[in-house]
């Protein structure tokens, strides 16, 4: 069996729960325009679909290209809003009229910020996942997952 990859031992040491949560994105390092060439900095309000301590997966028609470095704002139900940098670890647009491909998306692994927003969202993550599951139909509540 082969050795798991990097991202993937990183992906198994976080709890990573299903939620649909805001978010805002802002890119570090400039993105270059396809038709003018010239370099912009990328801001946006996105929704993460699914997040643990160690980063998000966002759910976006335009994804960020891999290795751009961000500024992840994300508000967490009753608590801070969770501020961190970020680096884009994959990226994937999904094709027009491909039936049974993956949404596009990306998703970003967190690098650092501050203690006090990184316990927050720890927090989060740890109240939510210790809740006692009940069935419902909302499909927008947060869902736990371990990535094995």
């Amino acid at each position: 069996m082969p050795e798991p990859s990097v991202q993937e031992r990183r992906q198994q040491r976080h709890r990573r729960m299903t939620v649909h949560l805001p978010v805002r994105i802002s890119t570090i390092d400039p993105e270059i325009d396809r038709v003018t060439g010239k370099p912009y900095f990328r801001s946006s309000d996105e929704t993460c679909h699914n997040v643990s301590r160690g980063g998000v997966f966002v759910r976006s028609p335009e994804p960020v290209s891999p290795g751009r470095r961000l500024l992840v704002e994300l508000d967490i139900p009753d608590g801070p809003k969770v501020q961190t940098i970020g680096r884009v670890a994959w990226s994937r647009a999904q094709l027009s009229g491909s039936a049974g491909e993956s949404e596009s998306g990306f998703g970003i692994e967190f690098l650092g910020g501050s203690p006090q927003h990184l316990s927050a969202l720890e927090r989060y993550i740890s109240r939510t996942v210790q809740r006692p599951s009940r069935p419902t139909s909302d499909t927008t509540g947060p869902t736990p997952h371990s990535n094995v």
